[in-house]
């Protein structure tokens, strides 16, 4: 089997499996998937198309990709490269370059208002075309790396979900690469060159916080090479009882549930609502 072969059938397994776990894609689906230009959506648009090729439910794809009017953008090859792919695809164009530029002061991370600019330009373009899912190429790495980002940085344990319903209910986000190591999509992307389109704001800047945390974890993991999957799987394996969120449990009127029968045998219990809360 050659290499591209071999990564080709983990990446379909990996993300065959996130789209089962969390129940992604059904029948009669519209799949407005998000290609940036980056390794990691087009790698998801080919595993897509091939899963949507096998599967026994029939739905759409259609790879959308928002030109942010970045100098030097040039997306002839991505097109040659869609239509040879015979996927059905829409190119748009937003000034947000010029936004981002003006907004944020030189030096500083443009990311976060990047990513609202197009957060924003994505779901008026799903809603306008009557997309009922919007895919989005984050894979296992971005997970636990926005995890602990999330953790030091900002005092929140939060990520980004596999699956998730906007905050308008309009919108159903997914994240079919979810399981898939970031190395293995590199290598399938430099196997398949695939005509990459560099990003000339956030891929300019070399100290964000994202690659510090990145470079803690790669060193953690060549002393325990479980250290990735262990963070993900902790995503999965919430223990709200050990944590001390007050939102969730009365700390303060704990005593008055001591004795109370009904929970868990061997486990501690801190009080007020219960685990289905957390019912990943």
């Amino acid at each position: 089997m050659s290499k591209i072969s071999e990564l080709e059938k983990k990446l379909l397994h990996y993300t065959g499996k996130a789209i089962a776990d969390f129940n992604m894609i059904q029948h009669g689906d519209r799949i407005m998937v998000c290609l940036s230009g980056g390794k990691d959506s087009f790698t998801m648009v080919r595993i897509l198309k091939l899963l949507q090729q096998r599967a026994k439910i029939n739905f759409e794809i259609v790879a959308f990709t928002l030109d942010q009017a970045q100098p030097g953008w040039e997306d002839s090859r991505l097109r040659a490269w869609l239509n040879e792919q015979q996927i059905t695809f829409d190119i748009i164009t937003r000034d947000t370059y010029s936004i981002v530029k003006e907004k944020i002061p030189e030096g500083q991370t443009y990311c976060s208002l990047c990513s609202r600019l197009r957060r924003g330009i994505i779901y008026r373009y799903a809603g306008e075309k009557g997309f009922n899912k919007i895919a989005l190429g984050h894979h296992r790495d971005d997970l636990i790396r926005t995890l602990l980002m999330s953790i030091l940085y900002n005092g929140e344990i939060r990520s980004m979900p596999p699956k998730l319903l906007s905050d308008n209910k309009k919108h159903v986000v997914i994240r079919p690469l979810a399981y898939c190591q970031e190395s293995d999509i590199a290598e399938f992307a430099k196997l398949m060159a695939f005509p990459i389109i560099p990003c000339n704001l956030c891929g300019s800047q070399e100290n964000l916080v994202r690659k510090k945390v990145k470079a803690l974890i790669d060193q953690l993991a060549l002393e325990n090479p479980k250290v990735p999957s262990n963070i993900l799987h902790a995503l999965t394996s919430i223990k709200p009882s050990q944590l001390m969120d007050k939102n969730f449990w009365d700390f303060k009127n704990l005593e008055k549930h001591q004795g109370e029968e009904g929970g868990d045998q061997g486990q501690e219990t801190a009080g007020g609502c219960g685990m289905e809360v957390f019912n990943l």
